[in-house]
Protein backbone atom coordinates (compact mmCIF):
# COMPACT_ATOMS: atom_id res chain seq x y z
CA UNK A 1 0.00 0.00 0.00
CA UNK A 2 0.91 3.37 -0.74
CA UNK A 3 2.07 5.85 1.85
CA UNK A 4 -0.68 8.41 3.07
CA UNK A 5 -1.34 11.62 1.94
CA UNK A 6 -2.87 12.39 5.76
CA UNK A 7 -2.41 10.97 9.18
CA UNK A 8 -4.23 12.18 12.34
CA UNK A 9 -2.79 10.70 15.62
CA UNK A 10 -5.52 10.99 18.72
CA UNK A 11 -5.47 14.92 17.20
CA UNK A 12 -7.36 16.52 20.26
CA UNK A 13 -8.48 20.51 20.69
CA UNK A 14 -9.19 22.30 24.09
CA UNK A 15 -10.53 25.63 24.38
CA UNK A 16 -10.71 27.60 27.61
CA UNK A 17 -14.36 28.80 28.07
CA UNK A 18 -14.84 32.72 28.82
CA UNK A 19 -17.57 34.58 29.17
CA UNK A 20 -17.31 37.28 26.89
CA UNK A 21 -15.30 39.65 24.42
CA UNK A 22 -13.20 42.46 25.67
CA UNK A 23 -14.67 45.68 26.53
CA UNK A 24 -14.39 48.64 24.04
CA UNK A 25 -16.75 51.36 26.59
CA UNK A 26 -16.21 52.54 30.29
CA UNK A 27 -19.47 51.60 30.49
CA UNK A 28 -19.12 47.88 29.44
CA UNK A 29 -15.75 47.72 31.39
CA UNK A 30 -17.52 48.56 34.50
CA UNK A 31 -20.36 45.85 33.85
CA UNK A 32 -17.78 43.51 32.54
CA UNK A 33 -15.88 44.33 35.81
CA UNK A 34 -19.18 43.34 38.21
CA UNK A 35 -19.93 40.20 35.98
CA UNK A 36 -16.51 39.15 36.27
CA UNK A 37 -16.56 39.56 40.08
CA UNK A 38 -20.15 37.81 40.54
CA UNK A 39 -18.68 34.88 37.95
CA UNK A 40 -15.04 34.25 40.25
CA UNK A 41 -17.63 33.52 42.72
CA UNK A 42 -20.20 31.51 41.36
CA UNK A 43 -17.33 29.55 40.51
CA UNK A 44 -15.18 29.14 42.92
CA UNK A 45 -14.11 25.70 43.79
CA UNK A 46 -13.81 24.45 40.08
CA UNK A 47 -11.58 23.34 39.00
CA UNK A 48 -9.22 23.90 35.59
CA UNK A 49 -10.98 20.84 34.04
CA UNK A 50 -14.57 22.87 34.92
CA UNK A 51 -13.47 25.63 32.79
CA UNK A 52 -12.09 24.08 29.86
CA UNK A 53 -14.42 22.30 26.81
CA UNK A 54 -12.89 19.59 24.31
CA UNK A 55 -13.66 20.50 20.58
CA UNK A 56 -11.90 17.53 19.83
CA UNK A 57 -10.71 14.60 21.74
CA UNK A 58 -8.06 11.12 20.92
CA UNK A 59 -9.07 11.82 16.92
CA UNK A 60 -7.34 9.14 14.50
CA UNK A 61 -7.32 8.28 11.03
CA UNK A 62 -5.23 8.11 8.19
CA UNK A 63 -6.55 8.76 4.09
CA UNK A 64 -4.81 7.58 1.27
CA UNK A 65 -4.60 9.07 -2.25
CA UNK A 66 -7.82 9.37 -3.93
CA UNK A 67 -10.27 8.65 -0.91
CA UNK A 68 -13.47 10.59 -0.04
CA UNK A 69 -14.35 11.12 3.62
CA UNK A 70 -17.43 12.15 4.57
CA UNK A 71 -17.32 13.85 8.07
CA UNK A 72 -21.11 14.22 9.59
CA UNK A 73 -22.30 14.30 12.75
CA UNK A 74 -24.80 16.98 14.75
CA UNK A 75 -24.51 20.50 15.28
CA UNK A 76 -20.92 21.07 17.93
CA UNK A 77 -19.61 17.88 17.02
CA UNK A 78 -16.52 18.97 15.67
CA UNK A 79 -16.81 18.69 12.42
CA UNK A 80 -15.54 22.18 11.42
CA UNK A 81 -12.93 22.43 14.36
CA UNK A 82 -11.38 19.50 12.81
CA UNK A 83 -10.96 21.05 9.11
CA UNK A 84 -9.74 24.28 10.78
CA UNK A 85 -6.87 21.92 12.45
CA UNK A 86 -6.22 20.57 9.46
CA UNK A 87 -6.33 23.19 7.35
CA UNK A 88 -3.74 25.18 9.88
CA UNK A 89 -6.05 27.47 10.94
CA UNK A 90 -6.02 26.13 14.22
CA UNK A 91 -3.16 24.53 16.69
CA UNK A 92 -4.66 21.18 18.15
CA UNK A 93 -3.67 21.18 21.75
CA UNK A 94 -2.99 17.57 21.66
CA UNK A 95 -1.63 14.98 18.97
CA UNK A 96 -0.68 15.22 15.61
CA UNK A 97 -1.28 15.42 11.81
CA UNK A 98 0.62 14.60 8.84
CA UNK A 99 -0.04 16.14 5.50
CA UNK A 100 1.75 14.92 2.46
CA UNK A 101 0.99 17.50 -0.26
CA UNK A 102 -0.48 20.69 -0.86
CA UNK A 103 -4.27 21.82 1.20
CA UNK A 104 -6.77 23.57 -0.62
CA UNK A 105 -9.74 24.77 1.49
CA UNK A 106 -13.86 26.14 1.61
CA UNK A 107 -14.69 26.50 4.92
CA UNK A 108 -16.95 29.40 6.42
CA UNK A 109 -17.99 31.87 4.06
CA UNK A 110 -15.26 34.45 3.47
CA UNK A 111 -12.48 32.52 4.96
CA UNK A 112 -8.95 32.61 2.96
CA UNK A 113 -10.13 35.94 0.63
CA UNK A 114 -8.82 39.52 1.84
CA UNK A 115 -11.83 41.99 1.90
CA UNK A 116 -10.33 44.58 0.14
CA UNK A 117 -8.94 43.13 -2.69
CA UNK A 118 -10.63 42.17 -6.10
CA UNK A 119 -11.85 38.65 -6.68
CA UNK A 120 -9.06 38.74 -9.11
CA UNK A 121 -6.11 39.69 -6.68
CA UNK A 122 -8.14 37.23 -4.41
CA UNK A 123 -7.33 34.08 -6.96
CA UNK A 124 -3.63 34.96 -7.16
CA UNK A 125 -3.17 35.60 -3.67
CA UNK A 126 -4.84 31.94 -2.68
CA UNK A 127 -2.73 30.75 -5.43
CA UNK A 128 -0.05 31.72 -3.84
CA UNK A 129 -0.42 30.62 -0.43
CA UNK A 130 -0.40 27.18 -1.98
CA UNK A 131 2.92 27.96 -3.37
CA UNK A 132 2.29 28.17 -7.17
CA UNK A 133 4.01 30.01 -9.61
CA UNK A 134 2.14 32.83 -11.25
CA UNK A 135 2.43 31.72 -14.49
CA UNK A 136 0.43 28.36 -13.21
CA UNK A 137 -2.38 30.47 -11.54
CA UNK A 138 -2.95 32.89 -14.68
CA UNK A 139 -2.94 28.65 -17.31
CA UNK A 140 -6.11 28.01 -14.91
CA UNK A 141 -7.36 31.49 -14.27
CA UNK A 142 -9.84 31.55 -16.95
CA UNK A 143 -11.67 28.05 -15.83
CA UNK A 144 -12.06 29.63 -12.11
CA UNK A 145 -13.41 32.42 -13.18
CA UNK A 146 -15.72 30.75 -15.85
CA UNK A 147 -17.14 27.99 -12.99
CA UNK A 148 -17.81 30.54 -10.43
CA UNK A 149 -19.81 32.43 -12.74
CA UNK A 150 -19.24 35.79 -11.71
CA UNK A 151 -17.30 37.35 -13.94
CA UNK A 152 -18.42 40.82 -14.43
CA UNK A 153 -17.26 41.17 -10.79
CA UNK A 154 -14.35 39.58 -11.09
CA UNK A 155 -12.43 43.35 -10.63
CA UNK A 156 -14.65 44.19 -7.50
CA UNK A 157 -13.42 44.08 -4.05
CA UNK A 158 -14.68 40.81 -2.47
CA UNK A 159 -16.00 42.61 0.69
CA UNK A 160 -18.73 43.73 -2.22
CA UNK A 161 -19.86 40.19 -2.25
CA UNK A 162 -23.04 38.60 -1.42
CA UNK A 163 -22.25 35.11 0.38
CA UNK A 164 -23.62 33.03 -2.66
CA UNK A 165 -20.54 35.27 -4.81
CA UNK A 166 -18.04 34.44 -1.93
CA UNK A 167 -18.86 30.70 -2.26
CA UNK A 168 -19.03 30.65 -5.72
CA UNK A 169 -15.21 31.97 -5.92
CA UNK A 170 -13.98 30.08 -3.02
CA UNK A 171 -15.10 26.95 -4.60
CA UNK A 172 -13.98 27.29 -7.87
CA UNK A 173 -10.16 28.48 -6.72
CA UNK A 174 -9.88 25.59 -3.97
CA UNK A 175 -10.98 23.20 -6.96
CA UNK A 176 -9.19 24.24 -9.87
CA UNK A 177 -5.91 25.07 -8.33
CA UNK A 178 -5.36 21.45 -8.10
CA UNK A 179 -4.29 20.45 -4.20
CA UNK A 180 -3.69 17.43 -3.58
CA UNK A 181 -5.88 17.69 -0.20
CA UNK A 182 -9.12 19.30 -0.67
CA UNK A 183 -11.39 20.13 2.54
CA UNK A 184 -15.26 21.30 2.20
CA UNK A 185 -17.41 23.00 5.02
CA UNK A 186 -20.93 22.61 4.20
CA UNK A 187 -20.89 26.39 3.27
CA UNK A 188 -21.97 24.66 -0.35
CA UNK A 189 -25.28 25.39 1.52
CA UNK A 190 -25.46 28.83 0.90
CA UNK A 191 -24.99 28.20 -3.20
CA UNK A 192 -28.37 27.98 -5.36
CA UNK A 193 -28.94 24.19 -6.14
CA UNK A 194 -27.71 24.02 -9.60
CA UNK A 195 -24.28 25.47 -8.16
CA UNK A 196 -24.16 22.62 -5.90
CA UNK A 197 -24.82 19.73 -8.26
CA UNK A 198 -21.51 21.41 -10.60
CA UNK A 199 -19.80 21.44 -7.12
CA UNK A 200 -20.56 17.80 -6.42
CA UNK A 201 -19.82 16.63 -9.92
CA UNK A 202 -16.12 18.63 -9.84
CA UNK A 203 -15.37 16.66 -6.40
CA UNK A 204 -16.34 13.67 -8.02
CA UNK A 205 -13.87 14.60 -10.86
CA UNK A 206 -11.16 15.41 -8.83
CA UNK A 207 -11.63 12.20 -6.44
CA UNK A 208 -10.69 10.42 -9.52
CA UNK A 209 -8.14 12.16 -10.74
CA UNK A 210 -5.95 10.65 -7.19
CA UNK A 211 -6.69 13.46 -4.85
CA UNK A 212 -8.35 13.13 -1.76
CA UNK A 213 -11.35 15.03 0.21
CA UNK A 214 -12.82 15.81 2.92
CA UNK A 215 -16.69 16.92 3.17
CA UNK A 216 -18.18 18.02 5.88
CA UNK A 217 -21.93 17.96 5.74
CA UNK A 218 -25.73 17.59 7.01
CA UNK A 219 -26.80 16.45 3.63
CA UNK A 220 -26.09 12.42 3.63
CA UNK A 221 -27.64 11.59 0.46
CA UNK A 222 -24.56 13.80 -1.21
CA UNK A 223 -21.95 12.07 1.28
CA UNK A 224 -24.00 8.63 0.26
CA UNK A 225 -23.46 9.44 -3.59
CA UNK A 226 -20.03 11.18 -3.05
CA UNK A 227 -17.94 9.80 -0.32
CA UNK A 228 -15.80 6.39 -1.14
CA UNK A 229 -15.86 6.08 3.59
CA UNK A 230 -17.21 7.98 6.12
CA UNK A 231 -16.61 9.61 9.41
CA UNK A 232 -19.31 9.93 11.93
CA UNK A 233 -18.42 12.25 15.01
CA UNK A 234 -20.49 13.13 18.52
CA UNK A 235 -19.04 15.34 21.21
CA UNK A 236 -15.52 15.59 19.61
CA UNK A 237 -15.20 11.76 19.41
CA UNK A 238 -15.06 9.48 16.34
CA UNK A 239 -17.77 6.67 17.29
CA UNK A 240 -17.64 5.35 13.61
CA UNK A 241 -15.65 5.25 10.83
CA UNK A 242 -15.67 3.24 7.53
CA UNK A 243 -17.60 2.75 5.24
CA UNK A 244 -20.46 5.22 4.08
CA UNK A 245 -23.43 2.36 4.69
CA UNK A 246 -22.27 2.00 8.40
CA UNK A 247 -21.37 5.60 9.71
CA UNK A 248 -24.94 6.29 8.08
CA UNK A 249 -26.52 3.55 9.80
CA UNK A 250 -24.75 4.36 13.27
CA UNK A 251 -26.10 8.04 12.37
CA UNK A 252 -29.68 6.56 12.01
CA UNK A 253 -29.15 4.92 15.80
CA UNK A 254 -27.83 8.24 17.08
CA UNK A 255 -30.89 10.55 15.19
CA UNK A 256 -33.87 7.81 16.80
CA UNK A 257 -32.35 8.41 20.58
CA UNK A 258 -32.07 12.35 19.86
CA UNK A 259 -36.06 11.48 18.75
CA UNK A 260 -36.22 10.01 22.42
CA UNK A 261 -34.89 13.25 24.04
CA UNK A 262 -37.09 15.89 24.82
CA UNK A 263 -36.35 19.29 22.80
CA UNK A 264 -36.04 21.47 25.62
CA UNK A 265 -33.40 19.09 27.05
CA UNK A 266 -31.08 19.13 23.75
CA UNK A 267 -27.83 20.50 23.54
CA UNK A 268 -26.41 20.21 20.40
CA UNK A 269 -28.11 23.40 19.01
CA UNK A 270 -26.85 27.04 17.97
CA UNK A 271 -28.48 30.15 19.24
CA UNK A 272 -27.95 32.57 21.95
CA UNK A 273 -30.83 31.45 23.59
CA UNK A 274 -33.06 34.38 23.78
CA UNK A 275 -35.76 32.21 22.13
CA UNK A 276 -35.87 28.31 22.79
CA UNK A 277 -37.62 25.80 21.18
CA UNK A 278 -39.28 23.44 23.49
CA UNK A 279 -41.70 20.91 21.60
CA UNK A 280 -42.43 20.46 17.96
CA UNK A 281 -45.38 19.04 16.81
CA UNK A 282 -47.58 18.21 13.60
CA UNK A 283 -51.51 18.24 13.96
CA UNK A 284 -53.71 17.32 10.92
CA UNK A 285 -57.37 16.73 11.52
CA UNK A 286 -57.66 13.30 12.37
CA UNK A 287 -54.18 13.11 14.16
CA UNK A 288 -52.45 11.24 11.06
CA UNK A 289 -51.17 13.29 8.47
CA UNK A 290 -51.75 12.05 5.44
CA UNK A 291 -50.58 13.19 1.41
CA UNK A 292 -52.45 16.28 1.03
CA UNK A 293 -53.69 16.92 4.33
CA UNK A 294 -54.03 20.49 5.90
CA UNK A 295 -51.56 20.22 8.56
CA UNK A 296 -50.44 22.69 11.31
CA UNK A 297 -46.50 22.67 12.31
CA UNK A 298 -46.47 23.87 15.68
CA UNK A 299 -42.91 25.29 17.27
CA UNK A 300 -43.71 26.00 21.14
CA UNK A 301 -41.20 28.35 22.32
CA UNK A 302 -39.81 30.19 25.60
CA UNK A 303 -38.01 33.11 25.53
CA UNK A 304 -36.15 35.76 28.25
CA UNK A 305 -39.04 38.46 27.50
CA UNK A 306 -40.69 39.94 24.76
CA UNK A 307 -39.11 40.29 21.66
CA UNK A 308 -40.21 42.18 18.27
CA UNK A 309 -38.63 41.60 14.72
CA UNK A 310 -38.72 37.84 14.71
CA UNK A 311 -38.24 35.57 12.18
CA UNK A 312 -39.18 31.78 12.31
CA UNK A 313 -38.47 28.92 9.93
CA UNK A 314 -38.90 25.16 9.64
CA UNK A 315 -37.30 23.23 6.70
CA UNK A 316 -38.31 19.84 5.88
CA UNK A 317 -35.39 17.68 5.07
CA UNK A 318 -35.96 13.87 3.77
CA UNK A 319 -34.19 11.34 6.08
CA UNK A 320 -30.61 11.72 4.19
CA UNK A 321 -31.09 15.16 5.11
CA UNK A 322 -31.60 16.26 1.43
CA UNK A 323 -33.32 19.26 1.81
CA UNK A 324 -37.04 19.36 0.16
CA UNK A 325 -39.13 22.20 1.34
CA UNK A 326 -38.60 25.75 3.74
CA UNK A 327 -41.33 27.53 4.96
CA UNK A 328 -40.33 30.71 6.93
CA UNK A 329 -41.90 34.04 7.57
CA UNK A 330 -39.20 36.17 5.49
CA UNK A 331 -40.65 33.93 2.53
CA UNK A 332 -43.78 35.21 3.23
CA UNK A 333 -42.83 38.65 4.17
CA UNK A 334 -44.93 38.28 8.00
CA UNK A 335 -42.14 38.80 10.37
CA UNK A 336 -43.26 39.05 13.29
CA UNK A 337 -43.57 42.48 15.76
CA UNK A 338 -44.47 40.97 18.95
CA UNK A 339 -43.87 37.62 20.55
CA UNK A 340 -44.63 37.21 23.44
CA UNK A 341 -42.43 35.37 26.67
CA UNK A 342 -44.27 31.62 25.99
CA UNK A 343 -46.30 30.71 23.22
CA UNK A 344 -46.60 28.88 19.63
CA UNK A 345 -45.30 29.66 16.51
CA UNK A 346 -47.93 27.89 14.06
CA UNK A 347 -47.15 27.22 10.35
CA UNK A 348 -49.94 26.75 8.07
CA UNK A 349 -49.69 24.38 5.22
CA UNK A 350 -52.84 24.09 3.54
CA UNK A 351 -52.11 20.73 1.16
CA UNK A 352 -49.35 18.90 2.34
CA UNK A 353 -47.56 17.67 -1.24
CA UNK A 354 -44.85 15.06 0.62
CA UNK A 355 -45.17 11.42 -0.55
CA UNK A 356 -45.93 8.68 2.20
CA UNK A 357 -42.43 8.61 3.64
CA UNK A 358 -40.30 9.60 6.70
CA UNK A 359 -38.95 13.55 7.27
CA UNK A 360 -36.72 15.19 9.59
CA UNK A 361 -37.81 19.26 10.35
CA UNK A 362 -35.35 21.50 11.25
CA UNK A 363 -36.35 24.87 13.21
CA UNK A 364 -34.89 27.89 13.48
CA UNK A 365 -35.79 31.52 15.20
CA UNK A 366 -33.91 35.05 14.75
CA UNK A 367 -34.43 38.48 16.60
CA UNK A 368 -32.97 41.63 14.57
CA UNK A 369 -31.01 38.85 12.42
CA UNK A 370 -29.53 37.04 14.90
CA UNK A 371 -30.21 33.51 15.25
CA UNK A 372 -31.69 32.63 19.04
CA UNK A 373 -31.85 29.05 18.47
CA UNK A 374 -31.30 26.62 15.32
CA UNK A 375 -32.12 22.91 16.31
CA UNK A 376 -31.43 20.33 13.25
CA UNK A 377 -33.20 16.68 13.40
CA UNK A 378 -36.08 18.92 15.90
CA UNK A 379 -38.94 16.33 15.21
CA UNK A 380 -39.52 13.71 12.97
CA UNK A 381 -42.48 13.54 10.27
CA UNK A 382 -44.49 10.70 9.03
CA UNK A 383 -46.14 11.11 6.13
CA UNK A 384 -48.95 8.17 5.25
CA UNK A 385 -50.86 7.26 2.78
CA UNK A 386 -54.36 9.10 1.23
CA UNK A 387 -56.21 8.37 -1.70
CA UNK A 388 -56.07 12.13 -2.30
CA UNK A 389 -57.39 11.69 -6.53
CA UNK A 390 -59.91 8.15 -5.87
CA UNK A 391 -57.86 6.72 -8.43
CA UNK A 392 -56.36 4.06 -5.64
CA UNK A 393 -52.73 5.54 -7.14
CA UNK A 394 -49.74 7.22 -5.74
CA UNK A 395 -46.71 8.23 -7.69
CA UNK A 396 -43.62 5.53 -5.76
CA UNK A 397 -41.32 7.65 -3.86
CA UNK A 398 -38.38 6.34 -5.90
CA UNK A 399 -39.94 8.48 -9.08
CA UNK A 400 -40.91 11.65 -7.22
CA UNK A 401 -40.87 13.41 -3.39
CA UNK A 402 -44.08 15.45 -4.12
CA UNK A 403 -47.87 14.74 -5.05
CA UNK A 404 -49.06 17.87 -6.75
CA UNK A 405 -52.81 18.47 -7.20
CA UNK A 406 -53.44 18.22 -11.06
CA UNK A 407 -55.67 16.82 -13.71
CA UNK A 408 -55.83 15.90 -17.20
CA UNK A 409 -57.55 16.73 -20.59
CA UNK A 410 -57.21 16.47 -24.15
CA UNK A 411 -58.18 18.84 -27.11
CA UNK A 412 -57.66 19.16 -30.91
CA UNK A 413 -54.22 21.14 -31.47
CA UNK A 414 -56.36 23.74 -33.17
CA UNK A 415 -58.93 24.40 -30.40
CA UNK A 416 -55.85 25.21 -27.55
CA UNK A 417 -55.71 28.82 -27.28
CA UNK A 418 -52.92 31.06 -25.44
CA UNK A 419 -54.98 31.30 -22.70
CA UNK A 420 -54.87 29.49 -19.62
CA UNK A 421 -57.97 27.97 -17.12
CA UNK A 422 -56.85 26.37 -14.00
CA UNK A 423 -60.03 25.73 -12.16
Amino acid sequence: MSEPLLVLENIGKRYRLTRRAAATTISDAAQEGLANIKHRWSTRGMSDSDREFWALRNVSFELQRGDVLGVIGPNGAGKSTLLKVLARITEPSEGYAFIQGRVGSLLEVGTGFHPELSGRDNVYLNGALLGMRRREIASRFDEIVEFSGIGRFIDVPVKRYSSGMHVRLAFAVAAHLEPEILLIDEVLAVGDQAFQKRCLGRMSEIAHGGRTILYVSHNLASVAALCTQACLLEQGTVVQHGSVESALSRYYETFGKRERTSLSSRTDRQGDGRIRFTHVDVASSDGTVKVGDSVEVRLHYEAETEFSNVMVGVGINGILGDPLALCSTRITGQDLERVPRRGVFVCAIPHLPLVPDRYSLNVYVQINGVTADWVQDAHSLDVAESDIFGSGELPPKTHARFVLEHSWSVANEELVGTDVSVA
